[in-house]
């Protein structure tokens, strides 16, 4: 009997920007490749390989991005109907019975694929100096690939059983410890190191493989992965050695990225760093396409404008942006004015938050009570809960009927990288360089905003915050707060939004309201293994006060 390879049938979606060539597609019908077929064809094994592009932080099983899934579970921003159940961990009630995300599962899924490429890949025929170009790419791929899947792994789990092979039927036991921490690092930098030898700087020259992998994109995963580790959660002992192979990582990622094209995106539109498919900043991302109807924008935008108002960001969020004079609206020097609290802030306030008044496709936002974009307004039960919406990424032109959301989801750009080595470097006592770097994101110009002048400890504060700003809605801030140890701080209190009222002679009153109350535990620091893994495994522990 034919061993058949359903998941082949998802050959081509995976990779938007990847072409497959139709006269190869009409030879046999997708669901009927056995699984010799496929180790035996060139163009099967890439087919195989664009699948396993779902392990990136796009793509859940209904189609929804679970990258975005992360501001709702943080406190930058609030999910209103709790899509990827983030209601169970602001409420306290996450455990291994829920465990709110199922990273687990799915990457392991993965990495199983993963490892059947790694175990058939030699056997592949490859003739030719464009075949065995393409094997080595595919393989440097799933390299790339398995890297990223373990370090998400552990960065939610901490150390996790790091499996290489692929389990048979004849296996006389499937059960298998975890590893450490550190150990898992190493694992994954190993596979990073393959990857980079075995993959181009980017396709910036060609169509075909736009979207793939690089070795761009894998320096930025070890300056990433590095970082973690050597971060207060998973270096408690603050071991400097760490450090300085984060600042190491970080330095080599740059001037790699650097030397091949990439730089800090000069436009003076800030919101155009979001919008513009692969601009000169982005060293990894994924085309965004949906069916009609869905996608990023439709769960995110306004409800006057057609959107959902389901992601939206916080008042914490909203009160990180500085004044242009370069201080907190909390400063008393500051010149902040709560009754007139949007003017004479950074410029990328206005490219990442949409708030009343703001013109959006052409029309102001009217978030105010009675306003279009209220619970009074146009399909009200679609109204914001916070007072404010996302701008970052949102279109201003689709048309939700007809269109869905295809702006291109970062994973790595180098604005990252900068933050990562001058987070690094503080650490390092090296407080200039690490200024260096922090105010070059600064001084872009769409933003323009005053130098960073502070040293030591006040300098450690200055990087995070610039990180909290530069990185919101990207999928940083849930990790970022963990692994400095300060979430029993920021996650453990009120999600705090703000009520708009307008007056009769026409201005308005901003006033501070409680959406919900949140809870932050010591074991949230980690994720739960779900107890139907820990049961199938009589070898794997729990995580620490989840038992």
């Amino acid at each position: 009997m034919k061993k058949i390879l359903p998941l082949i049938i998802l050959a081509g979606l995976a990779l938007g920007q990847v072409s497959c060539e139709k006269d190869f597609l009409d030879k046999k019908p997708l669901d009927s490749y056995s699984d010799a077929d496929v180790w035996q064809d060139l163009n099967l094994v890439e087919a195989f390989v664009n699948s396993r592009y779902t392990v990136l932080p796009f793509l859940e099983a209904q189609g929804v991005q679970k990258a975005y899934f992360m501001s709702g579970a943080s406190d930058e921003g609030n999910s209103k109907h709790s899509y990827g159940n983030e209601r169970a961990l602001e409420l306290g009630q996450m455990g291994p019975d829920n465990t709110v995300y199922n990273f687990w599962q799915q990457n392991y899924q993965e990495i199983r694929n993963l490892n059947i490429f790694l175990n058939r890949i030699a056997e592949v025929p490859a003739v030719g100096e464009a075949a065995i170009e393409q094997k080595n790419r595919l393989t440097g791929e799933v390299y790339f690939l398995r890297a990223y899947a373990y370090f998400d792994l552990i960065r939610h789990y901490g150390g996790v059983p790091l499996i290489d092979k692929v389990y048979g039927l004849n296996d006389e036991s499937f059960e298998v410890q975890r590893n450490t921490f550190a150990e898992g690092i190493d694992f994954i930098l190993k596979d990073i190191e393959k990857a980079i030898s075995l993959l181009p700087s980017n396709y910036k020259e060609t169509t075909k493989n736009i979207g793939r992998a690089t070795s761009t994109a894998a320096y930025a995963l070890k300056s990433r992965a590095l970082l973690y580790a050597a971060s207060t959660l998973h270096n408690p002992t603050n071991d400097k050695a760490k450090w300085t192979a984060a600042a190491n990582a970080s330095k080599e990622a740059i001037e790699f990225s650097e030397k091949n094209g990439f730089a800090i995106y000069q436009n003076a539109d800030y919101k155009k760093v979001f919008t513009e498919k692969r601009n000169v900043e982005v060293l990894f991302d994924y085309n965004f396409s949906n069916v009609p109807g869905g996608g990023l924008d439709i769960v995110c935008q306004p409800n006057s404008y057609g959107g959902w108002s389901v992601y939206t960001p916080s008042q914490t969020m909203v009160d990180a942006f500085e004044l242009v004079n370069g201080k907190l609206p909390s400063d008393p020097a500051s010149g902040y004015d709560p009754q007139n609290p949007y003017v004479n802030r950074d410029p990328r306030f206005y490219a990442n938050i949409l708030y009343n008044g703001a013109l959006f496709r052409g029309t102001p936002v009217e978030i105010f009570a009675g306003g279009k974009d209220s619970q009074q307004g146009d399909q009200g039960w679609n109204a914001t809960e916070t007072g404010y919406h996302w701008r970052k990424y949102m279109s201003e032109t689709i048309r939700f009927g007809s269109e869905a959301s295809n702006q291109n989801w970062i994973i790595f750009r180098l604005a990252e990288l900068y933050l990562n080595y001058a987070e690094a470097l503080q650490e390092l006592g090296e407080d200039n360089l690490a200024k260096t770097y922090i105010n070059k994101i600064r001084s872009r110009e769409s933003v323009k905003m005053p130098v960073i002048t502070e040293t030591g400890e006040a300098l450690k504060t200055r990087i995070r915050h610039e990180r909290q700003v530069e990185l919101c809605f990207e999928s940083h801030r849930i990790y970022d707060v963990r692994r400095w140890k300060i979430a029993m701080e920021t996650d453990n209190k009120p999600l705090m939004g703000v009520t708009v009222t307008k007056k009769a002679d026409g201005t308005f009153v901003y006033t501070a309201k409680t959406v919900r109350t949140r809870v932050f535990k010591e074991a949230y620091y980690l994720f739960p293994i779900s107890r139907a893994e820990i049961n199938r495994n009589k070898l794997l522990t729990q995580n620490p006060s989840y038992d």
